[in-house]
């Protein structure tokens, strides 16, 4: 009769020593996932790969990667010579410290750690020995980036496109912002200005002292062709003038910001507010589309293939001519979510002025240029249509409710700021390559970014993102743009992987560098192997949950553009659920006796807040908001995107220092204020007590300095997330029961509502019918242990 018990201790003992070693293992994959971003700038969503493609689908987080290919090394100064590639010519791998190198032959060959090609070293690597290394072989150079030999022949071009149907306050801050930006720019850069409002005007940048524009017509769409021939710009001429020569062709309108600078500043002050009369009860006509039309076919024109940047800045939405979202009359107004799912009348514009704005970014992007957008008004400007704009191109979008606000001026300026060797953070015309092992196949890439239309035998058949490729054009990056790569494992099933062989991968990234010269940057990783029927608990110590729910929330945005949200919410349920039945521990149909692994035990809470989110809940949002939002989730890196996802919350009190809390409604307190960061809001909440002495001034008395500390130091906090995040966040300063507490009440778990607030301690309840994590987890766990078909 002992002997049953005997056998259920050992079980439970085996139990915990598995446990324990996985957690200790996940421990150390945790410091080792953090080194990896810092020197790489990668993180996987499994480090530890299956060596089958049924064993990688039954992992149901898909094998893929959050790179930020240009992020900011200062240890990594550029080295001044080409790189060594693979002979093979459907490799072209970049020479990395993972190929094997032969020194014991008469001469030295290297094998390629992506295709197994034996390779020659050039003739200038003759010297070459164990003790005398390229950079590119050292091992700590798993990242490097090399200065190439050609060099830009054009420098950057700025073409401002410049609303001017807003408020004389509004259009003051504006031209105030653009004069400031003049003095920001690099001093050979070429820029330009267009204006429009009912018409389209190009500026002419003379130094006659006499203004002068070509005026479009805003009705109508104007190829690169017609656009040559109205302007008398011949292709490939030279648009810049001789000296002592009055300009001619495109240097009429495209100047350098040293010889331009005056000229350019006396036309900004001059211009004035759209002329065209407004009736009452009509929006002003905004001719977005034609302008937009006119400033991409002139960079095409001038400009193809160069780096070149299209900054639009509009106070309202289209209502004029080509890629018009609305009508000029208020009594139609601007599309909601409900109208868009009903195909309501006032929304007939939008599957129209999408093609419009996607056709202007393909042909933006195509030829390397990036577009800007930035909209300020209290109403939609018709960011829904226009994101192709900065989807396809990696440009700016910031959404704000005036020029005349810290939030658009700062905004503005830190895009001209200038990283820690004090160069600008731009780089323009990229390409981005991602060269893979023969058991793993590109499925795509969620980025800002364009196919390469680049074939080859790593293509998956299975689509994510922009697939069908292994090479994607970007117009623009900076150094926290950050990109998902998604992989599928190649290996059939019974077929075997060699042990110890690993999985080595390069992304290749080259771009035109602000100061005119192009670079490279070569970054290689490796990855183990595993079997998952075998070594179950190795692959699960791998798992990167941070990475993950990024990864999925990605997915689901891009899946929200095809599919009805409430779709996408039932796919993440179901993925959650997969994912817990295939690494929980538990008893079958027993609920109690689930548990995950320790790197496992966050991603359900972060799949909760993904739920209800702004990226999958449209309810209280525009169309335009929702487009501002999943166009930063796409581009933003791990941390920032993690923060959006599930907002961090910190507490300050009396006696005790900040201590981040849970965002759990049961963090609220009369006697403590709390800062919320939700990447797009910095909230500071003041519990009623506190608030209450606030306003009675005690904070002002001298003997109740500590008091004015504590209200002091979240501010301190807030000011130096606000003066480093791009975009500057909205800044909010509320009380407890305040109309603008909804900002943090609505993002807490509400783990005490109108429902259970009797008899709870502590804490305070918010009024809504969302479920709590903990019933969230309770109905997860008994989905999980239930019994499988």
């Amino acid at each position: 009769s002992r002997l049953p018990c005997q056998l259920e201790s050992l079980k439970q003992l085996r139990l915990l020593q598995s446990r324990w070693h996985l957690s200790t293992m996940a421990a150390g994959y945790a410091e080792w996932i953090n080194a990896c971003e810092d020197t790489d700038g990668i993180r996987f969503s499994w480090n530890v790969l299956p060596t089958s493609r049924i064993e990688a689908t039954r992992m149901v987080v898909p094998v893929s990667c959050l790179f930020t290919p240009l992020k900011e090394r200062p240890d990594l100064p550029p080295v001044h010579y080409e790189p060594v590639t693979c002979t093979r010519q459907s490799c072209c791998a970049i020479l990395n410290p993972l190929c094997h190198v032969d020194f014991e032959s008469a001469t030295p060959f290297w094998v390629c750690a992506i295709c197994s090609q034996r390779n020659a070293f050039p003739r200038h690597y003759k010297n070459i020995s164990p003790q005398n290394l390229p950079a590119e072989l050292v091992p700590q150079f798993s990242t490097i980036e090399y200065t190439l030999q050609r060099q830009a022949t054009v420098p950057p071009v700025f073409l401002y496109v410049m609303d001017l149907c807003m408020d004389e306050e509004d259009l003051q801050a504006l031209k105030e912002s653009m004069v400031m930006s003049l003095s920001l720019l690099p001093q050979n850069a070429l820029v330009g200005l267009i204006t429009f409002g009912t018409t389209v005007q190009l500026h002419e940048l003379s130094n006659e002292g006499l203004s002068k524009s070509y005026v479009f017509r805003g009705t109508k769409d104007f190829t690169t062709a017609q656009i040559q021939k109205l302007l008398g710009i011949t292709p490939g001429q030279n648009p810049r003038p001789q000296p002592g020569q009055p300009a001619s062709g495109a240097a009429r309108f495209l100047q350098p910001v040293a010889d331009c600078d005056m000229s350019l500043t006396d036309i900004i002050d001059e211009i004035q507010a759209d002329p065209w009369a407004v009736a009452q009860g009509k929006r002003a006509l905004r001719s977005t589309g034609t302008a937009m039309s006119v400033a991409v076919g002139l960079m095409e024109a001038t400009y193809p293939n160069t780096a070149g940047r299209v900054m639009l800045f509009m106070g309202g939405p289209p209502t004029h001519g080509v890629g018009q979202v609305t009508t000029d009359d208020f009594k139609d107004t601007i599309r909601t979510h409900h109208d868009i799912f009903k195909d309501n009348s006032n929304a007939k514009n939008v599957k129209k002025a999408s093609k419009f704005y996607k056709d202007l970014a393909e042909r933006a992007a195509n030829n390397g240029h990036v577009i800007d957008i930035y909209a300020c008004a209290f109403d939609q400007t018709g960011l829904l249509e226009m994101r192709f704009c900065t989807n396809f191109t990696g440009g700016h979008m910031m959404m704000g409710d005036s020029f005349n606000t810290a939030l658009f001026k700062q905004t503005f300026q830190r895009v001209f700021a200038k990283d820690m060797r004090g160069e600008f953070n731009m780089a323009f015309n990229c390409t981005f390559e991602v060269k893979a092992p023969p058991q793993l196949k590109v499925c795509g890439l969620i980025g800002p970014c364009i196919s390469g239309n680049k074939k080859g035998a790593q293509i998956s058949d299975q689509t994510i993102g922009v697939g069908q490729t292994t090479a994607w054009k970007m117009a623009a990056m900076d150094n926290t743009s950050t990109v998902s790569v998604f992989f599928e494992v190649a290996t059939p099933q019974g077929q075997t992987i060699p042990q110890g062989q690993r999985a080595n991968i390069q992304f290749v990234t080259q771009y035109q560098h602000p100061n005119g010269s192009m670079r490279m940057r070569v970054t290689t990783v490796a990855r183990n192997w595993a079997d998952v029927a075998i070594n179950k608990q190795m692959v699960a110590a791998g798992f990167d949950q941070e990475a993950a729910a990024v990864l999925m929330a990605r997915l689901a945005a891009v899946r929200c553009e095809t599919e009805d949200a409430a779709d996408v919410l039932r796919w993440a349920d179901r993925m959650l659920i997969r994912v817990c039945q295939k690494f929980g521990e538990y008893r079958v149909e027993d609920p109690s006796s689930f548990q995950l692994p320790a790197n496992f035990n966050m991603y359900p809470q972060f799949m909760f807040h993904l739920r209800r989110s702004q990226f999958l809940q449209v309810f209280n949002n525009s169309p335009d908001e929702t487009a501002y939002y999943r166009n930063k989730l796409t581009k933003e890196d791990t941390i920032n995107s993690l923060t959006m996802i599930q907002p961090t919350l910190t507490s300050y009190g009396f006696n005790v220092e900040p201590e981040p809390v849970l965002l759990d409604s049961s963090s609220i307190s009369a006697d403590r204020i709390l800062l919320l960061d939700t990447f797009f809001q910095i909230v500071i909440f003041h519990g009623e007590t506190i608030a209450a002495w606030r306003k009675q001034g005690y904070h002002e008395q001298p003997e109740h300095e500590a008091f004015r500390q504590l209200l002091q130091a979240p501010r301190d906090d807030a000011q130096e997330i606000l003066a480093t995040r791009f975009p500057m966040p909205r800044y909010v300063d509320c009380d407890q029961g305040s109309s603008q507490s909804r900002f943090l009440t609505s993002r807490v778990n509400p783990s005490q509502t109108h429902n259970n607030m009797f008899g709870a301690e502590g804490g305070a309840p918010v009024f809504t019918d969302d479920v709590s994590l903990q019933v969230f987890m309770e109905h997860l766990k008994k989905l999980a242990v239930a019994k499988q078909s």
